[in-house]
């Protein structure tokens, strides 16, 4: 008298619920260039670590004697696994089924993962391939009723940005609050042509009179460019290869601390091209990411959201094998100046290093905030002052470089005055109020007017002022610490991330990350 019937019947069923919505959705869902759920999870952990939870919800079909005679699968797919031999928490929604829609009842199945993640204080991954909502209008009938709409543990999604890593990947067309699971993440993804995002798809958009498909509507064109995703990749597979490298970044959790990671290179290394990098001419560009790639660890540099506000670059990298947090400005966008889109990515970029305590490397470049009527009809101060008090409040180590330029509120938040931080500047830094050129004729109007040959006058006095700007008078008054040569920049942050690793803390933020 064995159990042995009652596991054969699970097993049958877990072989129904493997064939997901059947072999003719499978191959159409396939067709359209799109992985399947199992796959998505195959490709992204460990192989053989999956433990999923379950396996075989969904909705049976039941004969007169109690037999069972068909099965359609829940469909999202819920449990953990590994990624590089640590466990992460996963839910991904079957496309196959119902369009990767829940009912009210298989809605567990998406809060199971979520409170996991929460009370097990491991990462979340979302697969997210549909609306992940309440279902249709065809939900009405079925209830016979409509209801308040609420988002059952809507609180541990919330939960959780202050607590775990939260990685958000669109893999189809998202609509509702699957697009909102993506939004509330880390750092989330699209795939270039496969995936769409929309609060409301094509067709309800067209009741209001915009036709559109569903490309044109949520396009990872659209949503990498207002910040709304943080990056497009090409392939699934890369999505999944990028949030292995997003997660070794980073802790389990706030209660422990970024492993430091093993590192070849050497902690010494000079890179010449620094020396030059900089443009003499205030006016000519220069690339930012080959000098930050000249600085990090080989290979280590992991950008997130490098589509919007681009005046600011943000990433993750290591230096000598620890984790940090790196802002950087770009030259080659605005000059470098805070837009309200780059305010709000730095924003929440400090956030998230004060989440997951990690030390925040600052590259300066900075001639203020973006001015002109584009930018105060974006609001550009009010973003503006939000990323300063980000900054302000922010309490990791915080080590800033100024390459070039610091000017004005903006320049002048480049770190938190009332703290300790550490601060170099290479020789081609300049500083101020604001640049010479733009308040000179301004601040000597009146001698410039008096002036026989105004045009030599102006040359002069900005000759006279330019000899006053060199950072090597401000560090005779020790308003700069440093002057460094570019080639020593890596020893010195291997050496600030040395100093900051021994009084990092774990714990909660004194504040949750704004998603």
């Amino acid at each position: 008298m064995s159990w042995q019937p009652e596991l054969d019947d699970l097993e049958r069923r877990r072989g129904l619920a493997a064939r997901l919505g059947g072999p003719e959705k499978v191959a159409r869902h396939r067709a359209n260039g799109k992985l399947t759920v199992r796959e998505r999870i195959d490709a992204l952990l460990d192989p053989g670590s999956f433990r999923e939870a379950g396996s075989i919800a969904g909705v049976a079909g039941y004969d007169a004697s109690g037999q069972l005679v068909e099965f359609m699968p829940a469909n999202a797919v819920t449990g953990h696994g590994l990624i590089a031999g640590r466990p992460v928490a996963l839910c991904g929604d079957d496309f196959t089924v119902r369009g990767g829609a829940n009912d009210g009842g298989l809605f567990e199945k998406l809060l199971y993962a979520e409170r996991m993640a929460h009370e097990l204080r491991m990462p979340l991954v979302r697969l997210v391939d549909g609306t992940g909502g309440g279902g249709s209008v065809k939900t009405i009938e079925k209830m016979g009723r409509t209801y308040v709409p609420a988002v059952p543990g809507w609180e541990f999604a919330v939960a959780n940005l202050a607590r775990v890593p939260v990685v958000g990947l669109a893999l189809g067309s998202v609509a509702g609050l699957g697009a909102a699971r993506v939004a509330s993440s880390h750092y989330s993804m699209m795939v270039k042509g496969l995936s769409q995002v929309f609060t409301a798809g094509p067709p309800v958009v067209a009741r209001v009179g915009e036709v559109l498909d569903k490309e044109e509507l949520g396009g990872s064109h659209i949503h990498t460019r207002n910040g709304l995703v943080d990056d497009e990749v090409e392939s699934e597979i890369e999505a999944f290869a990028r949030t292995r490298q997003f997660l070794s970044c980073l802790p389990r959790n706030i209660d422990e601390l970024a492993a430091r990671g093993p590192s070849s290179d050497d902690r010494l290394r000079s890179d010449e091209t620094l020396l030059t990098a900089i443009p003499r001419d205030a006016r000519r560009v220069y690339k930012i990411r080959p000098i930050i790639e000249a600085l990090v660890d080989s290979d280590s540099w992991f950008e997130m959201g490098r589509f919007w506000g681009r005046s600011c670059v943000t990433g993750l990298a290591r230096l000598d094998g620890h984790s940090v947090a790196v802002i950087a400005s770009d030259p080659m966008h605005h000059a470098g100046a805070w837009t309200a889109k780059s305010s709000e990515k730095i924003t929440r970029f400090v956030d998230f290093a004060q989440t997951f305590h990690l030390p925040l490397v600052h590259l300066v470049d900075i001639p203020g905030f973006h001015i002109g009527l584009e930018a105060e009809q974006a609001a550009t101060l009010r973003a503006g002052v939000r990323a300063m008090a980000a900054i302000y409040q922010a309490s990791v180590p915080w080590c800033s470089v100024i390459l070039r330029r610091a000017f004005g509120v903006a320049g002048a938040s480049h770190q938190a005055t009332g703290r300790f931080n550490m601060r170099f500047a290479w020789p081609s830094a300049e500083w101020g109020s604001l640049p010479i050129a733009g308040g000179l004729e301004a601040a000597y109007r009146a001698e410039l007017d008096a002036a026989a040959d105004r045009a030599q006058r102006l040359a002069e006095i900005e000759e006279r002022l330019i000899a006053l700007t060199s950072p090597i008078r401000s560090a005779e008054g020790f308003l700069i610490e440093e002057i460094i040569d570019p080639r020593t920049t890596r020893r010195r942050l291997c050496e600030f991330v040395d100093l900051a690793a021994p009084i990092l803390r774990t714990g909660p933020s004194q504040f949750g990350l704004r998603p």
